[in-house]
Parts: structure tokens; C-alpha cells; sequence
């Protein structure tokens, strides 16, 4: 679970640190439109609850553990539908949400195998 932490780390200071990038791009409506706001703004708060499942579910919360699985699951097939829209979110935030989905796919495949996992 370590290792699912660390990735979960990740992904939420990026989500962070995309937060930042938008403030301070906020006066240049082409690289942060209102849909990359919205976005933005709910991966940065939802990867900071991410990370309290994840700390949560290492220390051995079983019920932790499963919002986590659920969690990551679906922040993954929303990163996918995000990256393969045409035209909705500029080139960068594809990037950036890109390297969100590598981030969380390992921690996806750790939470989701089939042999028991020692709490």
C-alpha cells in the first residue's frame, strides 16, 4: 500500500500544481476555458480526498480501501474520456491529465488484483 500512496502523492500535487498553473494563466481564456475550470477544480479537490482514502486505507481501513478502489476507478475512466474528447480541453491539460491516468493506473491495478491484499 505504500507504493499506492506514493502514486495517490503524485497525482494530487500535480492536480495541485495544476491548480496554480490555471490561477496564474487565468487571464488567457485559450489555454484555461471554462471547461478546463471546472475540471480542474473538482480533480484538484477530489485527488486531496483521494489521498486521505489512501492514508486511510494503508493504516487498514477495510471501508477506506474500498471508496479507493471505487475512487481511482472512476477518476481513471474519466481521465480517458477527458484525454479522447476532440477539442473540449486544450493540448496541455490532455498532457497533464494524461500523466494524472499513468499516475493512477498502477495504484487502479494494485487495488483491483485478485489475490488478498495484507492490510
Amino acid at each position: 500500500m505504500r507504493n499506492v500512496v506514493r502514486l495517490i502523492s503524485g497525482y494530487t500535487a500535480l492536480s495541485l500544481a495544476t491548480l496554480g498553473v490555471m490561477i496564474a494563466l487565468r487571464n488567457h481564456p485559450t489555454l484555461v476555458t471554462d471547461a478546463v475550470w471546472v475540471r480542474g477544480t473538482i480533480v484538484a479537490a477530489a485527488s486531496a480526498l483521494t489521498l486521505f482514502f489512501a492514508v486511510r486505507a494503508a493504516r487498514g481501513d477495510r471501508k477506506m480501501r474500498l471508496r479507493l478502489r471505487i475512487v481511482t476507478a472512476i477518476m481513471l475512466v474519466a481521465i480517458v474520456v477527458i484525454v479522447a474528447l476532440p477539442g473540449m480541453f486544450p493540448l496541455w491539460f490532455k498532457l497533464e491529465q494524461s500523466l494524472c491516468g499513468l499516475l493512477l493506473l498502477p495504484a487502479v491495478a494494485y487495488l483491483n488484483r485478485r489475490r488478498p491484499i495484507p492490510a
